[in-house]
């Protein structure tokens, strides 16, 4: 495997896969929320006018079962989220409380739906690259790196990027994870604090500031010590900046950990303006990022995150869909349903702001000297006994079910329509989004997440740093043994009523899973993957436009 990146050329164009699904726009948070599921939509027909359409596959993921969930999250936390709407909150007060549902995390029509939405697009994607058939798969409904195993965090309720690597490590022995949202990922690295199967590298503002985790000295713990990698930051980093750190750590981090696939978390809360962001990255500077990790020609799962100037979150996450896709487009926007919202100068592109830079070069630069220290102490990548895969299967009878349930024919309600309607004033950027004041203080995420010191001793290994070890981390076996953790499969199967592939998902059981490991060397599979249709490329007449207004 090569640890430098590739040259990207005219021949370096790679097999894109991109999913969603078009009900996720209709899902709201509540007024004055930050959080809108509606710039998913923005983002997805920002890119079919601009056409990338055409250079990519189209999935509509199917959704997200409670089976696959539970491969994290208890089930408990599931059968919660399942059962609670607005309209029975009063019955789920004590439950509410425990799983820290309610206002961060608010309780609105479609919760499940969104979920299942969310995780499905991540976990296909992640079966999509295990049996080869895609070189990069995209759900921008994901990347929701905040939630636990049993609690809802930080706008996030299901975390699709642990289901999506745990799938992943079914083929592949080392998942690399990466994320480049303002905030840390608490609960990805959470997850996987005690394992060396996967490694957690967050670059993000630290210090008061939501979650208040991810500080220098928290490395990972047992034999996961050294496999978290965290750059805590300051206000104000600019392109050159972040450039310069980006860069020379991933670098390090390729060479000393050679990873078989990698994810990449693309909260565009770290752009320039953002509402609850204080960085002052620009497109540019963030795409470099998804450039940069798509030159080691590994299998790249990206997912979205945080981003709450929505109209900067669309351009983002379409111009990194054209880094993907190794395809130019122009400054200048395309008339789009949302036209509006891109004003007033109507451009792609976006210009930093003046506010000051706190990240001086010597305070990066010491950073980045005890990281490559850090990454010194990992040991050599160890070699990986052969056991066989087991088979992904496909539920024909849920599938079949599902589809006789979604009668096209059928009229929901007016009131269930209402309930997740957006409200139009949700639609605007009005809220601090403008001008001078573009992010709300009395917006800004609190930290609730308070760290604790501790000195226990764990698999052997004294950790006298942040406790990290909890209910939320996943246990699994070492690369020096033979097994691997658990995840899904999925197989992928047409439907005609959008005129977008579906992608259907399955489950195995953990003790399937455990008796799952990749040969070594280059992660040879012993499954033999099942063809898949091939979805109508360049055709608009074959892709959803119904949820545009």
């Amino acid at each position: 495997m090569s640890t430098t990146p590739a040259t990207v050329g005219p021949h370096s164009r790679k097999k894109v896969s991109y999913y969603y699904d078009f009900d996720v726009g209709n899902y709201y948070y509540g007024q004055g929320h930050p959080m809108k599921p509606h710039r998913i939509r923005m983002t997805h027909n920002l890119i079919l006018n601009y056409g990338l359409y055409r250079k990519m596959e189209v999935y509509r993921p199917h959704k997200a079962i409670a089976d696959e969930m539970t491969r994290f999250h208890s089930d408990e936390y599931v059968k919660f989220i399942q059962n609670i709407r607005p309209d029975n909150i009063l019955d789920f007060n004590k439950q509410m409380q425990r799983f820290n549902v309610g206002e961060d995390c608010p309780v609105f029509e479609g919760l499940y739906e969104f979920c299942q939405i969310s995780a499905g697009g991540s976990l296909a994607g992640a079966v999509k690259l295990n049996r080869k058939l895609t070189d990069i798969a995209i759900n921008w409904a994901g990347g929701l790196h905040h939630a636990k195993k049993s609690e809802a965090s930080g706008f996030c309720y299901v975390n699709d990027i642990v289901l999506a690597i745990l799938e992943l490590l079914k083929y592949h022995q080392r998942v690399l994870y990466i994320d480049i949202d303002i905030h840390h990922g608490d609960g990805v690295e959470e997850a996987f604090y005690t394992t060396d199967r996967v490694m957690t590298v967050s670059f993000h503002k630290f210090g008061e500031y939501f979650p208040g985790t991810g500080d220098l000295r928290d490395i990972g713990a047992g034999r996961g010590k050294y496999y978290a990698v965290n750059f805590p930051l300051r206000d104000g980093i600019e392109d050159d900046s972040y450039e310069t750190i980006f860069k020379p750590v991933m670098t390090k981090v390729m060479e000393s950990y050679q990873p078989n696939a990698i994810v990449l978390q693309c909260g565009a809360d770290s752009l320039t303006g953002d509402r609850l962001g204080c960085f002052n990255l620009t497109l540019k500077g963030h795409g470099k990022c998804v450039e940069f990790m798509k030159g080691f020609n590994l299998p790249l799962l990206l997912v979205g995150g945080g981003g709450y100037t929505i109209r900067n979150v669309a351009r983002a996450w379409t111009y990194e869909t054209s880094i993907a896709l190794n395809q130019e487009i122009p400054n200048e926007l395309p008339y789009n349903d949302y036209f509006e919202y891109y004003g007033p100068d109507f451009k792609l592109h976006i210009s930093p702001s003046n506010m000051p830079n706190q990240n001086s070069s010597e305070y990066l630069d010491k950073i980045k000297v005890k990281l490559f220290d850090n990454l010194r102490m990992l040991p050599h990548v160890p070699g990986v006994q052969m056991q066989p895969i087991p088979d992904d299967a496909m539920d024909v009878d849920r599938v079949v079910d599902e589809d006789k349930d979604n009668d096209p024919d059928k009229r929901i309600s007016q009131l269930q329509s209402d309930r997740r309607i957006v409200d139009e004033r949700e639609l605007s950027d009005s809220e601090d989004e403008d001008g001078d004041n573009r992010r709300n203080q009395t917006n800004f995420k609190q930290v609730t997440n308070k760290r604790k010191t501790s000195s226990e001793t764990i698999n052997g290994t004294n950790v006298t740093q942040i406790t990290k070890v909890t209910e939320s981390t996943v246990v699994i076996p070492s690369t020096t043994n033979e097994t691997t953790e658990n995840g899904t499969s999925n197989e992928i199967t047409p439907t005609d009523s959008e005129g977008i592939i579906t992608a259907t998902t399955t489950t195995t059981t953990i003790e399937e899973v455990k008796k799952t490991t990749t040969v070594e060397g280059e992660n040879e599979t012993l499954a033999t993957p099942v063809d898949e249709p091939t979805p109508t490329e360049g055709n608009p007449d074959g892709m959803d436009t119904s949820e545009t207004s």
